[in-house]
């Protein structure tokens, strides 16, 4: 089985999730991505956020939410993503910049087809933990 490892940043505000749209792409996924060599999950979620939306994570404030895994968007079929997500607190302004074109809050009743796998199964998630709408 091949995985996509990858760290996620799971923001809510007003019962729903901050996500982001990506140029080119027409599904919206939670902000973050791969790590580099030798990079810790903080290290890599504080550089991501920090590229995607301009915006400082503030380290003491992460928090570990969950690992959740989907066949990954637009791959192979067997082909998953593994998304190692945490929730914390920022300073700044979220501003889309770098691959991200939009930024947007979404809760459950969202169009799922335009979410990824893995988002619908992170969203269900947060729905029964009753984080959000």
């Amino acid at each position: 089985m091949d995985l996509i490892d990858k760290i996620a940043w799971i923001y809510l505000k007003d019962r729903k999730i901050l996500s982001t749209r990506s140029k080119g792409k027409d599904v919206w996924y939670l902000p973050g991505g791969k790590r580099e060599p030798g990079e810790s999950d903080r290290e890599t979620l504080i550089r991501e956020i920090r590229e995607e939306l301009s915006v400082n994570l503030l380290p003491y404030t992460l928090q570990y939410l969950g690992i959740f895994k989907a066949q990954a968007h637009g791959k192979p079929e067997g082909v998953f993503v593994q998304m190692t997500c945490y929730t914390g607190e920022y300073e700044g302004d979220l501003v889309p910049s770098m691959e991200v074109e939009e930024i947007a809050w979404h809760d459950s009743t969202t169009n799922l087809s335009i979410l990824s796998p893995v988002d619908k199964i992170i969203l269900a998630h947060l729905k029964e933990k009753d984080l959000i709408d």
